[in-house]
């Protein structure tokens, strides 16, 4: 692995957490913005991430679908606490291919294909029985055959553009390390700390007050 690596680097650590029995490694943060300059951050799910990006699958007609389609920006957030480390990646979004979204789908338990196909996320629901209902009418309707993707369910790739890395240390020295891409390489900068406090640590004092 090249030092100056970053998505080995990520394989690596994700393969750590892996290893270690991690409950759901692959839970990342993304954040998105529209026009409307309003940002919202949500939790999904990786699916591969390589040399072309990081890639997970959505309802295009989601909220985040609408505003990666308005500002093919986002950004997303990892964080392994066994391990003390987190990676932040920014970057711009694609759509993936139709055949990539039918081959990811084919994967997939039957029960969250028809749950996909009955649902229209992000929109309004008068109550849950409606939703359930859906997925039974559909079911109905297909009398036994599988329920193709709809058109609308496709999956989408953060092409990174910077990667950090950062690795959890005593009295908030943390460790930063700044990959940015240019001209197709990747040049590393070192950052000065200042992130999450060491769970380990933190005194009744230092909890946030609600209410």
């Amino acid at each position: 692995m090249k030092a100056d690596d970053p998505i080995a680097r990520f394989t690596r650590w994700f393969r750590q957490e892996v290893g270690a029995g991690t409950n759901s490694p692959e839970t990342m943060a993304l954040a998105t913005c529209g026009i409307d300059g309003i940002p919202s951050v949500r939790y999904v799910l990786l699916k591969q991430a390589d040399e072309r990006g990081f890639s997970f699958y959505t309802d295009i007609r989601s909220l985040k679908g609408r505003q990666m389609a308005q500002n093919p920006r986002a950004a997303l957030a990892f964080y392994w606490p066994r391990r003390g480390r987190q990676v932040r990646i920014d970057g711009s979004v694609e759509r993936m291919t139709a055949n990539e979204a039918d081959e990811y789908w084919a994967t997939r338990p039957i029960d969250s294909r028809f749950s996909a196909s009955a649902s229209h996320q992000s929109h309004r629901l008068k109550n849950r029985e409606q939703l359930v209902a859906r997925v039974a009418q559909l079911r109905r309707e297909l009398k036994g055959k599988e329920p193709v993707r709809p058109n609308y369910w496709l999956g989408l790739r953060v092409v990174p553009d910077r990667i950090e890395f950062w690795v959890r240390a005593p009295f908030r020295l943390h460790q930063r390390e700044l990959f940015m891409r240019n001209a197709g390489r990747w040049r590393k900068t070192l950052l000065q700390p200042l992130g999450l406090v060491p769970i380990e640590t933190v005194l009744h004092r230092n909890r946030p007050v609600f209410g």
